[in-house]
């Protein structure tokens, strides 16, 4: 197998060129609001914090997995050609598959930030350091790096003989497992096993930061500052709650189970959609952080 074939949405010229100006705009958006966050908090020093920082990696990330597929997936839609060599594809999935997985332990590095912020204030400097903040976003990064040398490395060193057709817009790991010859069960439990130690260690790290958030805030005397506070709860959870739910039904369900029509639906929201919302999202958390601590009565060093 030299070549794949990425069969993208639609045959359909008409439907092309509107899904075209769709995508490339919410690329250019994606763009602009992660790489706005970067800049804004480079140039600005009072943004040198914790938070920032983890905020920015983030942004890096978005704009980084974005990047990955979306110029691609637009090439689909002018071209006649929709081939991508076989090197191409591996390279697309592994680093992916880097973004997708250091995503993943950011947003846990993010929820242990605000749980030191809100519960433990006036420890907050001395246990978010520079080179603790440092730590974890190398850690989160080593994390996608062994993640993705290893699925890459089970998934195309197998043979390719049913077909060299994807049935969808990108080099994803459901449909090239359509294309095996031999049995995926060795692959699906590689796949599934690292996927799932990846998303359940990082959700229970945020439901433990989260639980004791919330038993910090339940103890504000303010009716407006714990309705300010679960406002800020709602809105992180939100974004984590969409990038997990879209990428545990796109990746820890068994092979028999997929849809590839639903499921290339599925992928845009978290290759192309939360990356545009990310940005905004982070904002109104920060904003509202502050009112919650400002509120609680708490001096969160920002």
């Amino acid at each position: 197998m030299t070549e794949f074939l990425c069969l993208g949405f639609t045959d359909n010229q008409s439907l092309q060129y509107v899904l075209f100006f769709v995508f490339l705009v919410i690329y250019l958006l994606i763009l602009m609001g992660n790489i706005g966050m970067v800049t804004l908090i480079w140039i600005d020093s009072r943004l040198h914090t914790p938070m920032y920082f983890f905020l920015s990696n983030l942004s890096v990330l978005d704009i980084g997995y974005s990047s990955v597929i979306a110029p691609r997936t637009l090439m689909t839609f002018v071209e006649e050609s929709k081939a991508i060599s076989f090197t191409g594809c591996a390279l697309q999935f592994f680093f992916f598959c880097i973004a997708i997985s250091c995503e993943c332990c950011l947003l846990s590095v993010m929820a242990y930030d605000r749980f030191i912020a809100i519960c433990n204030p006036l420890l907050y400097t001395a246990i978010m350091s520079r080179k603790l903040c440092n730590l974890l976003v190398v850690s989160s990064y080593l994390t996608g790096c062994v993640n993705a040398v290893v699925q890459t490395s089970f998934i195309f060193t197998f043979s390719f003989c049913r077909s060299n057709i994807i049935n969808h817009f990108s080099c994803d790991v459901p449909p090239i497992l359509k294309l095996f010859c031999s049995d995926t069960g060795v692959t699906d439990i590689i796949h599934f096993s690292f996927a799932t130690a990846i998303v359940s260690i990082t959700i229970l790290a945020i439901l433990v930061s989260y639980t004791y958030i919330l038993v910090a805030i339940l103890r504000i005397n303010s009716a407006e500052g714990r309705h300010k506070a679960f406002s800020t709860c709602v809105s992180h959870l939100t974004a984590v709650t969409v990038f997990y739910g879209t990428a545990i039904f796109m990746y820890l369900r068994p092979s028999s189970k997929y849809s590839m029509e639903q499921d290339k639906i599925i992928s845009v929201f978290y290759t192309l959609v939360i990356p545009m919302l990310n940005p905004l999202i982070c904002q109104l958390f920060t904003e509202t952080a502050v009112s919650v601590g400002v509120q609680a009565g708490l001096e969160i060093p920002w």
